[in-house]
């Protein structure tokens, strides 16, 4: 006699999104939960700011996550060159501005950020340090020393540059984060789109509102 499975594996299956900028994953992923009913994760989450392609699993289909979440990403992202934010992107605050670099010299600094590479992790990012949260931490205006992360930078080109701003396509590994490729570069992301997560293109995603 066949066991009918719990409602909360039900429906199973992969859904591709294309995250608009300002809804968190989370609520990206709630609110698939709601329309289904069923148990719903997703495969590597984006910040509040970035769009781009947003991988969730529902019902049984959850259980696949570590299979999804060690695949390589693409992304596009802008660059603003004349400052650093807390955040490494528009919504912290400005560190520091400096002069620009030529594009020699951004050359040069694309150039040690290709291949194996460490940078520190963003503060605002989703990592314990010490049990908690860190852009909780961050949020309290708690000042912590960020852990490196390795990871793996198969692709980092230029497609447009202003002067005071980058335009830039990048394929890494899981677990990279862009943010920290723009501060390392002395710049903060204004944009941040992903655009790939293995297989998957955003091309194929359904858009949400």
């Amino acid at each position: 006699r066949a066991t009918v499975p719990p409602r909360s594996l039900r429906p199973v299956g992969v859904a591709l999104v294309d995250k608009p900028a300002g809804p968190s994953s989370f609520a990206i992923v709630a609110a698939l939960r709601r329309r289904t009913r069923a148990r719903t994760g997703h495969a590597g989450t984006l910040d509040p700011f970035a769009t781009g392609l947003l991988v969730l699993l529902s019902g049984a289909a959850t259980r696949l996550a570590p299979c999804f979440v060690g695949l390589d990403k693409r992304y596009v992202t802008d660059v603003d060159l004349t400052s650093t934010t807390s955040t490494g992107d528009p919504e912290g605050e400005e560190l520091e501005r400096h002069a620009v670099p030529g594009q020699e010299e951004l050359e040069a600094a694309l150039e040690h950020l290709r291949g194996e590479i460490a940078l520190p992790i963003p503060a605002a990012s989703a990592v314990k340090i010490g049990g908690e949260r860190a852009y909780k931490l961050a949020r309290r205006g708690v000042v912590v020393e960020m852990p490196v992360r390795r990871s793996l930078v198969h692709s980092l080109d230029v497609i447009t540059y202003t002067g005071e701003s980058v335009r830039l396509e990048l394929h890494v590994s899981s677990g990279t984060y862009v943010r920290s490729i723009a501060q390392a570069l002395g710049g903060h992301c204004t944009t941040l789109r992903r655009t790939a997560v293995g297989p998957f293109d955003v091309a194929e995603s359904a858009r949400v509102a």
